[in-house]
């Protein structure tokens, strides 16, 4: 990648003051996010927080049983290894990257001085761990109380959120294994959305047709978190 000009499509960095973000400037490091590279590995110390500017990271629990299950998705709106921000120098959690991209890391002791130096820096990271906070809260309750096209249709629109176009590069097990049902019900909820024209389909990829139509499918079990997120980053982290 070509060193940085400090041009910034990620909305943490955007909404740093320019001292806050000059900062973090020098230690940023340009970084290739390649399908399935893992950020975070569970109960390891983390050594670098990363900033994406494309893709999508999944953060995942249950490490150690079976199949894990997914609790929240991370683009280009924030960052990944909150536990850095909030004193933990772990999880037990992992995370790793569910869609190709690019983006710049910081080491994790860059990140904390930085941060001991910057209450305003910390307050703008801290604004995103509430954001993901709301998401997993709304993930708990998507489970709990959510159909399975309901929850399909909210995790299309997160991800749809994250990504330039309108095309996910999904297979129906991976979003299976992300949702934790069965293969065969995301199958047949897929082809009812496609008979309901709100996406198309094709091997390996899923098209939003009608991102409306889809909203509300997903019957107000979308768009909580989101509006957190508008709310403290006002247009700088603002999905779409």
């Amino acid at each position: 990648m070509r060193d940085w000009n400090g041009a910034t499509s990620n909305g943490v960095l955007a909404a740093l003051a320019p001292g806050d973000l000059e900062r973090l400037r020098p230690h940023l490091e340009p970084v290739e996010l390649p399908l399935r590279m893992r950020l975070a590995a569970a109960n390891r110390p983390i050594e670098h927080v990363y900033f994406p500017e494309s893709g999508i990271a999944s953060i995942v629990t249950g490490v150690g049983h079976d199949i894990p299950i997914e609790v929240g998705i991370i683009g280009r709106e924030g960052f990944v290894n909150l536990p850095v921000v909030t004193g933990a120098d772990r999880s037990p959690n992992e995370a790793f990257m569910q869609s190709p991209g690019q983006g710049h890391r910081i080491g994790a002791e860059r990140l904390r001085a930085a941060m001991e130096a910057s209450p305003g820096l910390t307050r703008v990271l801290l604004h995103f761990v509430h954001v993901f906070m709301m998401q997993t809260a709304s993930t708990v309750l998507a489970n709990g109380r959510a159909s399975i096209p309901e929850r399909l249709a909210r995790w299309l629109l997160m991800a749809h959120d994250r990504v330039d176009g309108d095309t996910l590069h999904s297979t129906h097990q991976f979003l299976s294994i992300m949702l934790g049902v069965r293969r065969s019900s995301v199958s047949t909820s897929l082809r009812d959305f496609e008979a309901r024209k709100v996406i198309s389909r094709r091997r390996g990829s899923v098209s939003i047709s009608d991102r409306d139509g889809l909203v509300a499918l997903a019957r107000g079990y979308y768009g909580t978190a989101e509006r957190e997120l508008e709310r403290l980053y006002a247009t700088s982290a603002k999905l779409r």
